[in-house]
């Protein structure tokens, strides 16, 4: 028989016995370089090609020979093989492949079967399999080894002298071992750096690029830690320290992450040239420094004369022993072998005992004095209405969202049928989605492998960063972002940054999860619900923080965020792998077009708001695909989710809400570190009122309203409503005007340049409303989505705070401080008794939602709901079909769920027993300015935002509205045209933004703008007196409100001139709000980053970080609003933390404080004797002696003339008036 002839009977057997149906293995049809089908042409010469074939039909007959003696053995049928030698037929086609020639031998399968040809066509595929699998990882192992062996593990030193001595000891290391070098080298004093090294170690710190590279630098060496990459952390610390320029960027917590390193692994010899690096630098090693060398010895059994010596010239640095056991975080292992090194040459050494906790600390304010008062003050701390079993439950669904990362819910657009092309898009996105994944996972390796190349030669590089999560997590995020990517495109920079954060918060999930955190972190939150649930008892009430401490859990070490360039690149590399993997066929865009590949993503250029950026656009055919296909989910970061558990209790500015998730107490923008620092420096009992308040506002537990969200989502999947809120559909999106072609043809010939200037005009206006309309399309249907997805269910919206302690709810899509409609969605799922007064505060609260009878009384609100009582109950029976009365209201959601709850209230057989989970809002009269008329003692400017008791209620607005009248009588009787022509158009509507907002700092510009689109608006009004019209209206607003509240405009500018002055002396404005929240305006000039490279060189602004000039125009406007926007949040906390110790319910959206209607009554009364003990306490006065001691104290500066005019401007306390507070307490309409 020809070796042609049985390589074909030998292929027909494996044919013939190959499962139907199966599909080959990926390894096999690799091996024999073919699949069945058509046959493909070959680039490799005749002779190439029978050397392939000779190769294969040898190796198939040494594994069937193998087999047969092993069957044989067995004793199985005798088989016989004959032996013969492997000749090349000369018929044999050059191209045709043994797998070829396998698929044409099928005919010969009956000749040949039996057991043994199964087991022998199985055995052959899998030792194929793992004879590939073994070269696989032979290959990977030896580039891995190959590119060890590339590493820099010596230094070169810089000094002379330090250089020589390290050749000596290598020469000679036989007869000087490593650790009597460390010793001796220990000993040497740091090396005094001359000229080029001099002057950059004179500068560190004083650049900011500098530190942003330090920063970069140090996460990095972090990163190659944790993914076991300590020799490349160790290669490119010796790359820097040899190159002087780029030696001024190491610092010794750089060299000291090394050498713990290397004291992890025991490697005695890379940890001593770390410490010649460090000697060579002219650092002074620390304790950490000492730490690794002792838990080095320890764990290689040193002899004690070494360890003796070394713990001999660490007290000669002035280092305590204690210090390493006390001072220096390690871990349990470090501990022990750092102990073990120590106790030989001292066996005697006990460490110190682990210090007892520190006694719990009393917040001192007076304001917070009855919060925490362990007597005399009776509490009545809430509970949940959920038994102890059903809140661990959701404990642990919440931890499995969290351990996910992500949430796929359910979308409410309206579902497409089932039909032929809706089925064939789905299976094609999934055929695609499918070679997507593995075309990602082999871009990733490639780039991976670039990166590693980039750090070997001292470049640059991501590599570590790249390895902290796997491939097929780095695919799933990148097809979920690909999946969310808008039709309109996103731009790169802000897709860079999400791609970079989503990895950093995906890291630190799987950290905690790796390091056991999760399973302490699960017996503590056991107990702590103890404390919250229904059916437990405990046996001192406390608050929530209290309790928490009390458990003793151990707080997790603080995980440094990684700088904001670093977010960045590493986002733009993920998204750059996007875009070079991510392909489809080009007869998905044109059916008639070439079967080649084309890009999925784009990256084009476009301007918005006058700059022209960079922006990640989707092939239109793909958004088709992804339309026809009509896919019901969406996918969430766990963090973008309500919590299904209450969150954990703010214990410090790092520690609360999430279970695993990173959250920030203080919101910043990405890079600020200020902020964060600022708060770590406070004394911890200092923070107590803010990290209370927000456990207080995350544990209010909350439901959907299902009522009204199957009416909105009935409008939503019709054609939407705009009047109510709802948005359209893109169906509804404005079309292009009449008379335009297709875009080949462009506009008609026939038109005027005018008509086509006009034309192009209105077309960028509908682009520009339907682009409008498809992001609030977006933004309802995630809003809905997880409406949706929660219903039924309990949730919890954990909050943190902005710089100015303002509070907001972490989930962003679905909270109560969005729109009406969005408010509308929620209630409490707490419920509460009406009790005898709850009904009259939900009519009230109706009528307040309506916006009329804004100038009435309580009562006159009363009694104009009991006339409408007819049209709310037709309003609840029937919402869409009956009189919509509704409808008409200023927030027309929250009045039908308002008209719902009525209903069911006045239906119920005793309405005061009825269980109400409606939320109830009272909202403060112009707020800022009741801050700014309490700090001025103002009596006219109290009166007018109902600071003083009085029958009615007050609007300031419209106050400011008859005095711009008075005003424009007067000018109109002198001839001014402008006056004339606004005779009859002055009203509280074109005013109320303005006085609103000039509180908070906005300039004549802003409000004459403002004032402009309300007169935009009065259609009887002529259009060309506008500009002239509003910029006279915005100065007659300011001088009434001059005339008004002559107190608040002279507090308004000693803030303005104060802010000015701190930012010429070179610094931001600071201060401490009453709570003792430290606050500093993040407001700096921007230094510029650039991230070269790629697709697109990014440029982002940077001003964030305190070592930069400050922008003193922003600092001198940001100083008012923001100081006053640090009081009312002052104001908010002390309310909610006196209304949790009275039991009551209490969330807020900044000054409209909500609670159940059966709790308004005390909630007002707190709410009026907070805001009077608030301003009982000398503000302004202790806001100057804060910015004295800050800004004039020290004596360096003291000379300067920006200082000596900042002290005396200081020193100049606007004076006070005559006000009462303690008339507020009397105040029905303070709010309401």
């Amino acid at each position: 028989m020809s070796a042609l002839g049985w390589g074909r009977r030998a292929a027909g057997l494996g044919r013939a016995l190959w499962p139907a149906g199966r599909p080959r293995l990926l390894a096999e049809e690799e091996a024999f370089g073919g699949v069945r089908g058509h046959r493909r042409s070959s680039s490799a010469s005749p002779c190439e090609q029978d050397r392939r074939k000779d190769w294969g039909h040898a190796e198939l007959l040494e594994v069937l020979q193998a087999r047969v003696r092993q069957l044989q053995a067995e004793g199985v049928s005798e088989v016989t093989v004959k032996r013969v030698d492997v000749a090349l037929a000369p018929e044999a086609s050059s191209a045709q492949s043994p797998g070829k020639a396998w698929a044409r031998a099928e005919g010969a399968a009956p000749k040949l079967s039996g057991r043994w040809a199964q087991k022998l066509d199985k055995e052959q595929r899998l030792m194929q399999k793992r004879k590939q699998r073994l070269e696989g990882r032979l290959q990977k192992r030896e580039r891995t080894l190959a590119w060890q062996r590339q590493l820099r593990v010596e230094p070169r030193l810089l000094s002379g002298r330090l250089a020589n001595q390290l050749q000596r000891w290598e020469q000679g290391a036989a007869r000087s071992p490593w650790e009597e070098q460390l010793a001796q080298l220990l000993q040497e004093a740091p090396q005094r750096l001359s000229g080029d090294a001099a002057k950059a170690s004179a500068v560190r710190g004083s650049d900011v690029r500098l530190e942003g590279q330090r920063q970069r630098l140090l996460s990095f060496f972090e990163c190659c830690l944790l993914t076991g990459h300590l020799p490349l952390a160790h290669h490119v610390l010796v790359t820097h320290h040899s190159r002087s320029r780029q030696q001024r960027l190491l610092t010794l917590a750089m060299y000291n992450m090394v050498m713990r390193g290397w004291a992890r692994e025991g490697s005695f010899k890379e940890l001593v040239y770390v410490f010649f690096m460090v000697k060579d630098a002219g650092l002074a090693p620390d304790l950490l420094s000492y730490a690794a060398a002792l838990q080095c010895m320890g764990r290689l059994d040193q002899d004690a004369s070494t360890i003796r010596r070394c713990l001999k010239q660490m007290a000669q640095d002035g280092l305590q022993l204690q210090g390493l056991f006390t001072a220096v975080p390690l871990g349990e292992g470090e501990r022990a072998e750092l102990l073990r090194a120590v106790r030989k040459a001292e066996p005697t050494f006990r460490p110190p005992p682990p210090p007892p906790p520190p006694a719990p600390q009393l917040n001192t304010s007076p304001l917070l004095r009855e919060v925490y008062a362990k007597q005399g003050c009776p509490v009545s701390y809430p509970r949940l209405h959920l038994p102890l079993k059903k809140l661990q439950d959701l404990f642990q669904q919440q931890l499995r969202v969290e351990l996910a990362t992500t949430v796929t819910v359910q979308s409410v657009e309206k579902a497409q049928p089932p039909t032929e092309e809706v089925l064939h898009a789905r299976k094609t996105l999934a055929d695609l989605r499918a070679t997507w994944e593995t075309a990602l996972y082999q871009e990733l390796q490639e780039t991976k492998a670039s990166e590693a190349r980039a750090a070997r030669e001292g470049r640059p590089s991501l590599f570590p960063y790249l390895c902290l999560l796997s491939e097929r997590e780095f695919v799933g995020l990148l097809l979920q972002t690909l999946q969310a990517l808008p039709a309109q495109g996103e731009s790169l920079l802000f897709l860079a940054h999400e791609l970079g954060l989503r990895v950093f918060n995906r890291h630190i999930v799987q950290r905690k999860q790796l390091s056991k955190q999760v399973q302490v972190l699960e017996q503590h939150y056991i107990k702590y619900l103890h404390l919250l649930a229904s059916d437990t008892q405990v046996a001192e009430r406390c608050l929530p923080r209290q309790w928490w401490e009390a458990l003793g859990m151990p707080e997790a070490p603080h995980e440094q965020p990684w700088p904001v360039s670093v977010l960045v690149q590493l986002g733009k590399q993920l998204a750059e792998v996007l875009v070079q993997a991510v392909q489809m066929p080009g007869s998905l865009a044109a059916p008639r077009g070439p079967g080649s590949l084309i890009p999925v993503l784009y990256h084009v250029y476009s301007f918005r708001s006058f700059r022209q950026i960079g922006i990640l656009k989707p092939h239109p055919a793909f958004t088709q695909l992804l339309e026809a296909a009509a896919e019901r989910t969406l996918t969430f970061e766990s963090t973008e989710v309500p919590m299904l558990c209450p969150p954990l209790p703010w214990t410090s500015p790092h520690s609360g809400a999430f279970l695993l998730s990173p959250t920030k107490m203080m919101r910043s923008v990405e890079g600020t570190q200020q902020h964060q620092l600022l708060l770590e420096r406070c004394p911890p009992a200092q923070l107590h009122g803010a990290l209370d308040a927000l456990t207080q506002l995350g544990n209010c537990a909350w439901r959907v309203n299902g009522r009204v969200l199957d009416l909105v989502l009935e409008l939503f999947t019709d054609k939407g409503c705009p009047r109510l809120g709802v948005p359209a559909p893109p169906s509804e999106a404005p079309r292009p005007p009449q008379g335009r072609q297709t875009p080949k043809s462009g506009l008609l010939p026939d038109l005027s340049p005018a008509d086509k200037a006009e034309m192009r005009r209105e077309l960028a206006r509908r682009l520009k409303v339907a682009r409008e309309m498809q992001s609030l399309r977006a933004d309802a249907l995630c809003r809905l989505s997880l409406a949706q997805h929660l219903r039924h269910r309990v949730f919890w919206l954990p909050h943190n705070m902005d710089f100015r302690g303002r509070t907001y709810p972490c989930p962003p899509h679905f909270n109560h401080l969005g729109s009406d409609l969005a408010r509308a969605l929620l209630e409490f799922a707490q419920g509460r008794p009406l009790g005898p007064h709850g009904l009259d505060w939900l009519k009230i609260h109706l009528v307040n939602l309506t916006g009329l009878k804004k100038r009435e009384s309580l009562q006159a609100r009363r009694d104009f709901a009991d006339q409408l009582m007819e049209d709310i109950l037709d309003s609840a029976d029937q919402p869409m079909t009956g009189r919509r009365w509704w409808m008409e209201a200023d927030e027309p959601w929250q009045a039908l769920a308002c008209c719902m709850e009525i209903a069911r209230a006045t239906r119920a057989p005793d309405p005061a027993a009825y269980i109400s989970h409606f939320p109830v809002h009272q909202d403060g009269s112009c707020n800022g300015l009741q801050h700014y008329a309490a700090l001025g003692r103002d009596s006219v400017g109290a009166a007018s935002v109902n600071l003083l008791p009085s029958d009615l209620p007050q609007d300031v607005y419209s106050g400011v509205a008859a005095q711009v009248e008075v005003f424009r009588r007067q000018d109109a009787e002198q001839g001014v045209r402008v006056a004339q022509v606004l005779e009859g158009f002055i009203s509280r509507k074109v005013v109320k933004q303005t006085v609103m907002t000039v509180v908070y700092g906005v300039t004549r510009y802003g409000g004459r703008l403002q004032i402009e689109k309300r007169l935009r608006e009065l259609h009887d009004f002529p259009q060309e007196f506008l500009w002239e019209a509003s910029h006279y209206l915005v100065r007659q607003v300011f001088n009434s409100l001059q005339e008004m509240f002559s107190g608040t405009r002279s507090i308004q500018r000693w803030l303005t001139e104060s802010a000015r002055l701190i930012s010429h002396t070179g610094s931001a404005v600071e201060w401490v709000t009453p709570l003792g929240i430290p606050v500093i305006q993040p407001y700096h000039r921007d230094s510029k980053v650039m991230i070269k490279g790629g697709i697109q060189s990014l440029t982002f602004s940077s001003s964030g970080d305190t070592s930069q000039k400050p922008n003193t125009l922003k600092q001198k406007n940001g100083f008012p609003p923001n100081f006053i926007h640090s009081l009312d949040s002052s104001h908010m906390m002390l309310t909610a933390l006196h209304c949790y110790r009275k039991g009551l319910t209490f969330v807020s959206v900044h000054d409209c404080f909500w609670t159940h209607a059966a709790d308004v009554a005390v909630m007002n009364q707190v709410c009026r004797e907070q805001f009077v003990r608030l301003h009982s306490q000398p503000i302004l006065h202790d806001l100057s002696r804060f910015l004295v001691k800050r800004f004039c104290s020290d004596s360096r500066v003291s000379k300067s003339v920006w200082v000596s005019r900042l002290l005396d401007t200081l020193l100049s306390v606007p004076k006070t008036g005559a006000f009462d507070l303690e008339q507020v307490k009397r105040s029905t309409y303070f709010f309401s």
